[in-house]
Order: C-alpha cells, then sequence, then structure tokens
C-alpha cells in the first residue's frame, strides 16, 4: 500500500461514504484471505469495488489471467488508475448494480466467481440485494461463489435475505491483520445441506 493510494481512497471516500467501505486500501492479509479459493480454474473472474487493485494484483498473482478479469469500479478516478495499473483486464466505469441488467460480462461463458469489495452493510438494502441478485442471475454460473469481505461482526447477508436470494454463506475466516480486521464470507447457491453461518 503505497501513500498516494491511501490518499485515493481518502478522497473516494470524502467524495461518497456510502460507496467507499474504507479509507485506506485492504491490507495483504485480507487479499490473500478474499482470493484463496480464485484461481484460473474458476473460470473468469469478477471483481467488484476494486479501489487501487489490491485484490485485483492478488488475484493476478494467483494464475488468473489478465483478460479474463473485470473490474467494475463506480468510482471514476479509481477506475482511470486501475486502467493504468491492469491494461490488460477489463475495466467498467459502472454501478455494480447494473450487472443485473446487463449482459453476461464474457458472453457465452459465465463467471466462475466474484470477489467484492463493496461495502454492502453501508449501502441500502435494495441496492446490494439487486448487487447479489443481479450477480447470481446474470452473470455466475450455476457453480458459482461470490467472496465478500465485511468488517461487520456478522455476515453482511442476514438469515431471511439468503433465503429470499435461494444463496448459503459460508465464513471464510478472518483477516486479524488487516486494519481494520475483516472477515469473508463465500456466497453460493444453496443445496440440500444448508450451511452455518
Amino acid at each position: 500500500m503505497t501513500f498516494t493510494d491511501t490518499l485515493l481512497f481518502l478522497r473516494a471516500w470524502l467524495r461518497d461514504p456510502s460507496m467507499i467501505g474504507a479509507v485506506a486500501p485492504s491490507g495483504a492479509a485480507l487479499a490473500r484471505l478474499i482470493t484463496r479459493d480464485v484461481d484460473p480454474r474458476n473460470g473468469p473472474v469478477i471483481e467488484l469495488g476494486p479501489g487501487t487493485g489490491v485484490f485485483t494484483q492478488t488475484l493476478l498473482d494467483r494464475g488468473v489471467p489478465a483478460h479474463r478479469l473485470a473490474l467494475i469500479e463506480a468510482d471514476p478516478t479509481f477506475a482511470n488508475t486501475l486502467t493504468q495499473r491492469f491494461p490488460a483486464t477489463r475495466v467498467l466505469n459502472m454501478d455494480a448494480a447494473h450487472l443485473g441488467l446487463s449482459e453476461p460480462l464474457f458472453g457465452s461463458e459465465r463467471a466462475g466467481a466474484v470477489v467484492s469489495g463493496l461495502p454492502l452493510l453501508s449501502m441500502p438494502r435494495d441496492k446490494a440485494l439487486a448487487i447479489v441478485e443481479g450477480l447470481f442471475s446474470r452473470q455466475l454460473r450455476k457453480d458459482g461463489t461470490f467472496h465478500q469481505f465485511t468488517y461487520g461482526p456478522r455476515c453482511p447477508l442476514p438469515p431471511d435475505e439468503l433465503s429470499e436470494l435461494g444463496l448459503e454463506a459460508t465464513h471464510m475466516g478472518s483477516a486479524l491483520l488487516n486494519l481494520p480486521p475483516a472477515s469473508v464470507y463465500r456466497f453460493r447457491r444453496r443445496t440440500s445441506i444448508s450451511m452455518a453461518i
């Protein structure tokens, strides 16, 4: 994490605190945890709210090919930074809530995983639900997974919302060395065996 990246985050947070979940980029421990189960075998990968690209770089380091990585970033300053840093990726300056209305990002091939840095807990619930529902209905393949971190003490999607969306959640662990500490959850379509949150 550089001073420039921290400054970009602080400015973005001051512009719109509801869309920026932190005043500094995520740390390496959180990046390793949230990308732990994502590799080239997952197929194309979508990253939501990549900011300055901490998770992006970790995904590339894990072997995800740049041309199979779509970065969805609503903040134009971050989107420009990502385009310069990761020119071989597909950077889309758009609101992730629109993914449910758009064609699949990778054509006939659906994404195998989504990695999200969006602040689901601080945004309006209808918007957070639209993002998750849109990903599972339009962008992810049937066995696709959605990886989300949270600074909150519980799963960012409560049981009633998980049930409504037909999803199950698994707590993947906590990154205590992140500032602030964060937990990661993996969401997938519900199977016959329910998962503990």
